[in-house]
């Protein structure tokens, strides 16, 4: 495997103890292990790279998706964050995220938009004043 992997065996077994109380066995089971498709979304977050960019060793990207939406909409990142939270694991208490890993767009930098002076178009082309968007207090 050439891809660098972040889950140490200890930090495994406490997810995959987490895991095993939260998540179904109906269906067939995946061709990527529990551990290789959580270090797949991993290294997507750590890297920033799009699904399409996902190192080969991880298998299909499309199949890493699809799996992470499904467990996106039946909440298992949701139940095994709150897991993760109780007494037992206290080290995940101590996580958090500051503005210097965190991106915003580069339309989210505050800068006024150079429309918001105009008038709409429809209103502009009938020669009509524009509307208040709003009522004058009484």
């Amino acid at each position: 495997m050439s891809v660098r992997l972040l889950l140490t065996d200890e930090v495994w077994a406490t997810i995959a103890a987490i895991l095993a109380t939260i998540k179904s066995r109906a269906g067939s089971p995946p061709t990527l292990s529990d551990r290789l498709f959580i270090e797949a979304v991993l290294s997507l977050a750590r890297t920033g790279t799009s699904w399409r960019d996902l190192p080969a060793d991880f298998g299909h990207w499309d199949a890493v998706y699809n799996r992470f939406r499904r467990w996106e909409r039946r909440g298992l990142w949701r139940q095994r964050w709150a897991r993760l939270q109780g007494e037992d694991y206290q080290d995940a208490l101590h996580l958090f995220i500051d503005a210097t890993i965190v991106r915003a767009h580069q339309h989210a930098a505050g800068a006024l938009k150079k429309t918001g002076d105009k008038p709409h178009r429809l209103w502009g082309a009938l020669g009509v004043a524009c509307p208040q968007k709003s009522m004058r207090a009484v």
